[in-house]
């Protein structure tokens, strides 16, 4: 079984409701992408490994008839069963996931593979799946060629240590085996996060992990950061609604 990292189960727990409130929703266009690359359809059993708060657990539910989601944080498991009554979602890790053999179509992992990306994990998604299935791999990631996007970047990283982090590329490490899983095939589109900068900003990245797992008055001094960043940059000053760019990155991986 394998062991959730202290920072991600200290801040997704401290931060579970600034995760629901400030993390963006997904491309519309990734409805189209998990019929036509994972072969969803509403006869098809998914799964949402990492599901969260269940931001990615909504948009599967549009296409698939059978959803289940997996999450071992208990405050981000709640606030799940709050957007999305009834569905079933379980205390699981990737490492120990609580569903039988090939009883899933396609699993999905949604800002949440880096955190658990090792051969174990793929080991365990293997057996879940059906003959022919595939695993989804998707990420929200900041596009920093917008130059104050590319501020609060440079606010995040000194706290960011040895943290699992999804633009390290070493999630890309237990693929090489192609044991398991041919090599993560990209498709990319563009998407942006649309509201009150106090949201999309800094709920945004006080459900950072290791921003969410810091002594209170610490959070309190980059929340201050994020603040003056809204307040004095020329494209954020005075704007009472702001588009926080991302690309949204997905990629599919056929069972072998």
């Amino acid at each position: 079984m394998d062991t959730l990292h202290g920072q991600a189960k200290a801040g997704f727990a401290k931060e579970a409701q600034a995760y629901e409130r400030g993390r963006p929703e997904y491309a519309p266009e990734l409805a189209d992408w998990l019929k036509r690359e994972l072969g969803l359809r509403l006869d098809s059993a998914v799964l949402d490994l990492g599901a969260g708060t269940g931001k990615f657990t909504h948009l599967l539910a549009t296409v698939a008839g059978e959803v289940a989601a997996v999450e071992p944080v208990d405050e981000m498991r709640a606030q799940l069963q709050m957007r999305l009554p009834g569905l079933r979602a379980l205390k699981g890790t990737a490492g120990e996931i609580p569903l039988p053999d090939a009883s899933m179509d396609a699993v999905a992992c949604a800002q949440a593979f880096h955190w658990f990306a090792n051969e174990d994990a793929l080991r365990e998604i293997h057996r879940v799946l059906k003959p022919g299935g595939s695993l989804g791999l998707i990420w929200n990631v900041r596009d920093e060629s917008c130059d104050w996007v590319a501020r609060v970047s440079e606010l995040l990283a000194p706290y960011e240590g040895d943290t699992p982090r999804f633009h390290s590329g070493a999630w890309r490490r237990p693929f090489e085996a192609v044991r398991y899983f041919a090599a993560p095939a990209l498709t990319m589109f563009s998407h942006s996060h649309v509201g009150p900068p106090e949201r999309v900003i800094v709920d945004r990245f006080l459900s950072v992990s290791f921003i969410a797992a810091l002594p209170d008055d610490e959070k309190r001094r980059f929340a201050e950061a994020l603040r003056r960043l809204i307040y004095t940059h020329p494209d954020l000053r005075g704007r009472d609604e702001v588009a926080f760019p991302y690309r949204t990155e997905a990629y599919r991986c056929l069972r072998r």
